[in-house]
């Protein structure tokens, strides 16, 4: 008999807690597992599959503008936001079931209750009881932060967007990141008048400068009042609105403020530094190639590690741990070459290197075309879409894949194959084109459009 409680005691029932906590119990393993908040973790309850449910109602709009220059009569209505919200919250409530159900179907005990470290085998549930575990998985993911400064509390975060009462006339977005970005579109789609802010010299820091150039230049041409170089100094409330004043000089009242500049890790309050497990400057515990913190017992995934932050990367975390440990098979986890996409309006996809990150590692040849889709072209609307393909010099691999277009992230999952597989231009080049997509132009560009 164990002196343990559990073999296995996970912290969080998101996505990477509960695919390790699933995927240990069908090995055997006793796992219990402590959530505070609702099952499904930030993914699920309030980030990629309510997001992506919200981009999908702000595109009908500018559907129903383009399918009149195909013939058809339509009249577009109003956007009726408490009747989607109704049902974004019940397929969130369904997903939350399934969660709750993986746990129990697999014998997973669950515990809706905070979780925090006594000793290295030993957790305190909110309502004191103490729970012992031969091993410890911290999946307690992040949470956004807002900036300190006077009104603050004014404003929401993405946190807080699925559960406004309604949509707001006008709304301010504080950031340039992909979370900042993709409101921005979402809303604007929907109705509101966006304006965004964002300090630095161009929104999407880290990808692609052409790539995200141009995304910032359509967000623009949608409507969005786009504000580059721009921070906010204070919020007040002015009447039923929130008073803003920037650093650029200008002071405007608008109906929502949303701060989307950054996240932390849900470290706080633990007890995991009084432990010796080591955390980093932003409250990430430090983990090795295998998940594993300073103290051994005690391993983490996901977003509170603040490695790669997506949804598909926390639950190989959680899968390569289960079989270090439990499997008898130290297995690290490759966090080389993750395709991902931005939810914008063009969505954008990429995978690999950017530009300006591989041509500081070798000699490059850059292949890219920009172009008017046939959809959209045909109805007059002006958007264009971005193909681009950076190769090695020396090894003809392909770097990096970089896609600007609608259903960029379909097509950058199955340029990820490729790509992963260490796929040469020339492999690219052989294969043939499938006409007429806009996907076609990624196997039809001849000539490099530059050296670097």
């Amino acid at each position: 008999m164990s002196a343990f409680d559990y073999d296995l005691f996970v912290i969080g029932g998101g996505s990477g807690g509960v695919r390790a906590a699933r995927v240990a119990a069908q090995r055997g393993v006793r796992v219990g597992l402590a959530e505070e908040d609702r099952y499904g973790g930030t993914c699920v309850i309030r980030g990629c599959v309510p997001k992506k449910l919200m981009v999908f109602a702000s595109e009908y709009g500018g559907m129903a503008e383009e399918a009149r220059a195909y013939g058809w009569d339509i009249a577009l209505g109003d956007f009726d936001w408490s009747a989607f919200r109704t049902r974004l919250h019940a397929e969130l409530d369904r997903l939350e079931g399934i969660y709750r159900n993986i746990l129990t179907s697999n014998g997973v005990e669950t515990f809706d209750a905070r979780a925090t470290l006594v000793d290295p085998h030993t957790v305190e549930l909110s309502d004191g009881t103490r729970k012992s575990a031969k091993h410890i998985l911290l999946a307690m993911g992040g949470r956004p932060v807002k900036p300190d400064m006077p009104g603050a509390e004014l404003a929401i975060t993405s946190n807080d967007i699925f559960h406004l009462d309604k949509l707001p006339g006008s709304i301010l977005i504080i950031g340039g990141g992909y979370i900042a970005c993709e409101f921005a579109c979402i809303l604007n789609g929907l109705g509101v008048k966006v304006t965004q802010y964002y300090r630095g010299a161009q929104v999407l820091r880290g990808f692609d400068d052409e790539a995200r150039g141009l995304v910032a230049e359509e967000m623009r041409q949608d409507g969005i009042d786009l504000h580059l170089g721009t921070n906010i100094l204070s919020l007040e409330r002015s009447g039923s609105g929130i008073r803003a004043k920037a650093t650029n000089g200008d002071e405007r009242v608008f109906d929502q403020v949303m701060f989307a500049t950054g996240r932390a890790p849900n470290t706080d309050g633990m007890g995991l530094e009084a432990l010796g497990v080591h955390l980093g400057r932003a409250g990430q515990v430090i983990v090795d190639q295998f998940s594993q913190s300073a103290i051994p017992s005690i391993y983490a995934v996901g977003d509170v590690t603040d490695r790669v932050n997506l949804t598909p990367v926390a639950i190989r975390e959680g899968m390569a741990f289960v079989e270090t440990v439990f499997g008898g098979n130290p297995t690290p986890v490759d966090h080389d070459l993750i395709p991902t996409a931005i939810f914008t309006q063009p969505e954008m996809g990429t995978v690999g290197l950017s530009e300006e990150a591989a041509r500081e590692i070798e000699p490059v040849e850059i292949y890219c075309t920009s172009f008017k889709p046939m959809q959209s072209g045909f109805a007059g609307n002006p958007r264009r879409v971005l193909m681009k393909l950076v190769v090695s010099k020396a090894t003809r691999r392909v770097l990096g894949c970089h896609i600007v277009a609608p259903g960029a992230g379909e097509m950058i999952q199955l340029a990820g194959i490729a790509i992963k597989m260490g796929a040469t231009k020339e492999d690219f080049d052989r294969t043939v084109a499938v006409h007429p997509t806009m996907s076609e132009e990624i196997v039809t560009m001849k000539s490099p459009v530059r050296t670097a």
